[in-house]
């Protein structure tokens, strides 16, 4: 079984693909850059990461997708909600599609590799706010993999029906390099702290 990660340099999706190793021939990651505020320092996290495991990387230029949406993420005169972890903060950092658009372009190089698996850093906590980080979002997303690749390239995720403790837990025990990690939002020389993603990331590792 081969299988290509969708790799943004954060928690879960470097834990995914800790597991994914683990069980599969992982021949390529791809990172997205689509101008948000730490594509720098994820570009910069995932190239470490990628390279830990000895798996080929690939960073994918989508600057249209920053074009469609005013979110905190990419536009930098919006202000990044801090210390909260609710519906207002997901809405502001919503992105139109986004885990749609990075499947369906990961799922074409899949195909174009062999690969059956995509995998992904989803997980329990943030698909109560995020419902693209849902099973049933999986579900759905392969049953139309399963009509657009030829191949049937499939979704998984080894994180995504954990919580994050859970899945510092399970990067623990995979020995992954959570030292190299970037989930910040923000693009500065440390983690800020305050963002929802350093929040939940903080409280896991430490809590």
């Amino acid at each position: 079984m081969k299988g290509v990660a969708i790799l943004s340099g954060g928690l879960d999706s470097t834990v995914s693909l800790a597991a994914a190793t683990r069980k599969m021939k992982v021949v390529l990651a791809i990172t997205f850059d689509y101008g948000q505020r730490a594509a720098k320092r994820e570009r910069d996290a995932s190239t470490k990461i990628a390279k830990h495991y000895k798996v080929p990387h690939r960073v994918l230029a989508i600057p249209w997708l920053a074009d469609l949406t005013s979110t905190a993420l990419v536009n930098r005169r919006a202000a990044l909600p801090v210390n909260e972890m609710s519906v207002r903060s997901a809405k502001a950092v919503w992105v139109p599609n986004r885990n749609g658009v990075f499947i369906e372009i990961a799922a074409a190089h899949a195909e174009s590799l062999g690969a059956a698996r995509l995998i992904t850093g989803f997980n329990k906590e943030e698909a109560v706010t995020f419902p693209d980080n849902s099973p049933a979002y999986v579900s759905a997303v392969n049953d139309a993999l399963s009509y657009s690749t030829a191949n049937g390239v499939k979704v998984v995720s080894f994180t995504g029906t954990l919580e994050k403790k859970g899945i510092v837990d399970l990067g623990r025990r995979l020995s992954a390099p959570l030292q190299d990690i970037w989930p910040c939002y923000e693009g500065g020389k440390r983690w800020c702290g305050e963002c929802e993603s350093c929040l939940r990331s903080l409280r896991a590792l430490h809590g």
